[in-house]
């Protein structure tokens, strides 16, 4: 273990200094670098390129569970436990998230709904729970708002919505979209925050005119949509961490494909089984057919 942390590191420091500080001699580390590589070696290295490919693919957003499926699913197998340690030695970390600062405020002349959710993330079936939120992406041209709105099912973003200006019609717009993606039955829980936006007369005839349940989380607890708090995370941490936008529009393009096509179609989800939304659906649709 000593000769490979000198060999890894000699770009950087002197063999010598190593070497004294390892507490190991010059002469043996030369005889180690011209044994044939043991095959565990060999296998190391070979994993270890598939696994910075893998990372790199994902701009960084990956640690080692979704790294080890995505192999897995390649056909290239090694433990959890063993991608982790080779990720540890090339210093590769997925990034990690930040918290997010208040988008929506309340208006005290408006009715709240009771917080029907309970932190109770579970559903069987998709269409049955919706949470939402809004979020701010900032750019030269100030700032852009960005509301969704999650399955709780499959965490598949059904519905979703930009603007410069975070109003009732940005919510709105929003659900709109949902409603005409999934057509949910009547009783279908709608989960948000009290900020304006969502108890705004406009909205709450909206969601009972198509039979819609509200709920809303308690005053600042942020915990109550735990669900929307994690996929925001994710989503400044992919696409804004690092970024600073020219324009809304440029915004609009890469948020855009955030959401349609990375985080539905390719990002794995932790709480899905390490798939994405879009293939828990289908394996969802799947095993519906088999049971009829």
């Amino acid at each position: 273990m000593k000769y490979q942390f000198i060999e890894q590191h000699k770009q950087n420091f002197p063999v010598v200094a190593m070497c004294r500080v390892l507490e190991v001699s010059e002469s043996g580390f030369s005889a180690w670098r011209k044994r044939p590589t043991c095959r565990r070696m060999q296998e190391d290295a070979h994993l270890t390129q598939e696994i910075r490919q893998v990372f790199e693919m994902h701009q960084g957003r990956y640690g080692s569970p979704r790294i080890q499926r995505d192999l897995y699913d390649e056909g290239i197998t090694g433990s959890r436990k063993r991608v982790a340690r080779l990720m540890r030695a090339e210093e590769l970390s997925a990034r990690s998230k930040r918290r997010r600062g208040i988008t929506t405020k309340r208006d005290e002349t408006h009715p709240v709904a009771p917080n029907l959710l309970h932190r109770d993330f579970r559903v069987e079936e998709p269409d049955k729970k919706w949470v939402t939120d809004i979020t701010y992406i900032p750019t030269k041209q100030g700032w852009l708002y960005l509301a969704v709105i999650l399955d709780v099912y499959s965490r598949m973003v059904v519905g979703w919505s930009m603007s410069g200006n975070c109003d009732e019609k940005l919510v709105e717009h929003a659900l709109e979209q949902a409603l005409a993606r999934r057509r949910p039955k009547a009783g279908l829980l709608h989960h948000s925050d009290r900020g304006s936006q969502y108890t705004s007369q406009a909205y709450q005839a909206y969601l009972r005119r198509y039979g819609i349940q509200p709920s809303m989380s308690r005053k600042g607890n942020c915990w109550d949509n735990a669900a929307m708090e994690s996929f925001f995370g994710t989503l400044k941490d992919a696409c804004v961490r690092e970024t600073f936008y020219s324009s809304h529009e440029e915004a609009r393009s890469e948020i855009f494909t955030y959401l349609e096509v990375y985080y539905t179609r390719i990002r794995r989800h932790s709480t899905l089984g390490y798939m994405s939304p879009l293939q828990y659906e289908r394996m969802g649709e799947v095993h519906t057919l088999q049971n009829v």
